[in-house]
């Protein structure tokens, strides 16, 4: 029996950054057991040159990315979604859309390295990426197919309060 592929959803406000920098390395260490996707509530229009940049110089996947609004993902014709992890503090507090299936959701919050101008931006990226993937290395070791619900969800808001947490946001 072929193993179960998971969609997951990484939120932020504008979709430029952080989330597309999460999207990118799931789809990167997770291909074959999960699938990621980036949205935003008030989406920018635009991927942050820098988020490609830093993508492209450490060898992760980055063309084809798109700031987009989290309305594609709550419709008929949207990919079921089985998680969805918000990466800034913003979306986290904003009413979401209802999720058709119910999705697994937890708050990994970083500080956005877009916020930084100058000579330390380049270097706030790498960190937001090192953090978000510090996450994602937690994530894809968890044993989804065995673990109950609640445990699921414990271990999902631990994760989120690793290195680099903006918020503490309990389960």
């Amino acid at each position: 029996m072929a193993e179960r592929v998971y969609n997951v959803l990484f939120l932020c406000t504008g979709n430029s950054a952080r989330s597309i920098l999460a999207e990118s390395l799931l789809n990167h260490d997770g291909a074959g057991r999960f699938r990621a996707f980036s949205a935003g509530s008030f989406p920018k229009g635009k991927v942050h040159p820098m988020a490609l940049e830093v993508l492209e110089s450490l060898g992760f996947p980055h063309e084809g990315y798109r700031s987009k609004s989290w309305d594609e993902f709550s419709g008929p014709d949207a990919p079921h979604i089985d998680f969805i992890f918000t990466v800034c503090d913003n979306a986290a507090g904003e009413t979401c859309p209802i999720w058709p299936g119910h999705p697994m959701t937890a708050h990994w919050g970083i500080e956005d390295p877009a916020a930084v101008e100058g000579d330390g931006q380049r270097e706030a990226f790498v960190q937001a990426l090192r953090f978000l993937r510090r996450r994602i290395e937690l994530f894809l070791a968890l044993p989804l197919a065995s673990i109950d619900n609640l445990a699921l969800k414990a271990k999902l808001a631990q994760i989120g309060r690793e290195e680099g947490a903006t918020a503490q946001v309990t389960a």
